[in-house]
Order: structure tokens, then sequence, then C-alpha cells
């Protein structure tokens, strides 16, 4: 039987990876994220935080909140495949920066050079799934290896 501090560390560790993964095609692939994106991975950040506190605190209620938070960004990941796929509508809200101290031409520009990054299209994928949909697929997987750390502190 893996112990539970082998689980914790995998289940963080996934997380960790996920998030490196995210800002890899942000900032190397230069797809830039949508709403949607950054939405899932806050639970990712959450559970690598978890996951830390964990190996260092006993118990069962850490890594429940471990499996909680990876059920979160799977649950945000299934939302954006279906947006993605047209089963339901997306936000339509959008986020901008702070826009503090610009003048309006600046306000304009910032405006007009802004990436514009629907969640309804598709900008990777592989084996016909989207980036959203791997998200869920993995966190899904995260998940149980949490859950499966939170039955090992009995």
């Amino acid at each position: 039987m893996i112990s539970r501090k082998t689980l914790i560390l995998i289940a963080s560790a996934g997380s960790a990876a996920m998030l490196v993964g995210a800002w890899g095609f942000q900032y190397i692939g230069g797809m830039a994220p949508c709403k949607l994106c950054y939405w899932q991975r806050y639970p990712h950040a959450a559970a690598f935080v978890i996951g830390l506190l964990a190996l260092f605190l006993p118990g069962r209620w850490l890594p429940l909140l471990g499996g909680f938070a990876a059920l979160a960004t799977a649950g945000i990941g299934i939302y954006h495949t279906g947006v993605e796929r047209g089963w339901w509508e997306g936000p339509s809200t959008c986020t901008s920066g702070p826009i503090g101290g610009l003048t309006p031409e600046q306000l304009m520009e910032q405006i007009m050079s802004a990436p514009l990054t629907r969640c309804d299209e598709v900008p990777w994928e592989l084996f016909t799934l989207s980036m959203a949909s791997w998200n869920a697929i993995v966190s899904l997987g995260l998940a149980a290896i949490w859950f499966a750390a939170a039955r090992a502190a009995r």
C-alpha cells in the first residue's frame, strides 16, 4: 500500500505539473488563456498549497480538501469543454487589467492590442480533446489520488 505522504506528493506534484503546463502553453506557446482557463488554474494552485501543508500536518481533512480542489478544477474543465463544443453558453463577461492613470488614448491602445481569447474556441487539442478536456480527465485522476491519501490517513 502506498503511504499517505507519497500519495500527497503525487497529487500535489500533479497539480503543479498542470500549472507549469498551462504556463508553458501561455508563455512559450503564445496561447493567451481565456477566463475559464484561469478559473481552472486556481484550484490547482490551492491543491498544491494544500499538499505542502498536508505533508506536515496529520489527518484526513487536508487530503479531502485537496480532493475537492481537484474535483473543482475537473468540474470547471467539464464546463469549459461543454462551452467549447457548443453544448451550453459560457460566461458573457470579459476581464481586463487595471486602467487607473491611463489617458483615454493609452486605454484605447491597451484595449485594441489586448489578445482576444474566446472560451468557445479550441486553440490546441490532442486526440480530439482540448486542454480543458485533458484538465478534467487528469484532475479526476488527481482527485482519486487525494481521496486515497485521505483513506490512508486512517
